[in-house]
């Protein structure tokens, strides 16, 4: 008779799962598709070419009350699509090929994955549109730099940084609809709703006495309108536009932070007890 067999010691190391794995991971798959190539350079190509068709449509007289970044604005409201996109497509395109169900059994740690998800998307949003505001940026104070351009600080490039926050924030809110949701044609919906209806509805609302206070807060908080603030076409503190206030540059930030922190928590929660 012989006795049990040895119990197989496997030569290979391996070492406990971590988020840096997990990090590494979704960076291998955002690199590695072509939506993430297409959306990002679609991004890069709408706020460089149409900043700088701003900036040679403008003079150096213009700069005096706008900061060089200001140009970046226009291409970046139509831009924020490109992140909205590839924020869902950052999970909605797993559940919609399958890919999912490898990706949890190779990491059962959903939370982990989802964590991952966010900071791998979040950093390479947020870099890319800083880098194609800055540009814009840049080329600005290059062609209309000089006395008749007025006095410019740091200010102003930090406010370009907030903007660029914002859009990135946009981008996470997506990537946590998309979780929600789990279909891209429908949180993309959504995510065009969020940004488009605001203004459109606002001002449908504000023609009505009874309801124009209302519509005045859902334009002042829209995605338009926070873009041109913390861009520095509105002022730091804010101000007033007729019928309705246009909030700060943190007020801007902050709903939006807590609309995304609210979607962000839901997405963990229903992740986590979800089938896939």
């Amino acid at each position: 008779m012989t006795g049990p067999a040895p119990a197989y010691t496997s030569p290979l190391t391996s070492p406990r799962p971590t988020l840096a794995h997990a990090v590494a991971s979704e960076w291998t798959k955002l690199v590695s598709v072509r939506s993430t190539l297409w959306t990002l350079g679609t991004l890069v190509l709408l706020v460089t070419g149409v900043g700088g068709l701003a900036v040679l449509q403008t003079g150096a007289v213009d700069y005096e009350t706008m900061p060089y970044t200001g140009p970046a604005m226009f291409g970046l409201m139509v831009g924020q699509v490109s992140v909205i996109v590839l924020g869902v497509l950052t999970i909605s395109s797993e559940y919609g090929t399958g890919l999912i169900r490898s990706t949890l059994t190779a990491a059962p740690d959903r939370h982990r994955v989802l964590t991952a998800k966010y900071l791998v998307f979040g950093a390479a949003a947020f870099a890319t549109v800083a880098f194609s505001v800055f540009l814009v940026g840049i080329w600005a104070a290059l062609v209309h730099s000089g006395a008749g351009s007025g006095v410019h600080s740091a200010s102003e490039w930090t406010g370009a940084l907030a903007g660029s926050v914002y859009v990135t924030g946009l981008g996470v809110l997506a990537l946590a609809v998309g979780a929600l949701v789990r279909h891209s044609a429908g949180a993309i919906a959504v995510m065009l709703g969020v940004v488009t209806v605001p203004p459109v509805l606002g001002s449908m609302l504000g023609v009505w006495e009874a309801t124009a206070q209302f519509g005045g807060v859902m334009i002042g908080y829209s995605s338009p309108l926070a873009l041109i603030q913390l861009f520095g076409a509105g002022g730091a503190d804010g101000g007033t536009d007729g019928s309705f206030r246009i909030p700060g540059d943190l007020e801007q930030l902050g709903v939006l932070g807590l609309v995304t922190a609210a979607a962000v928590a839901a997405s963990y929660v229903v992740v986590g007890r979800r089938d896939v």
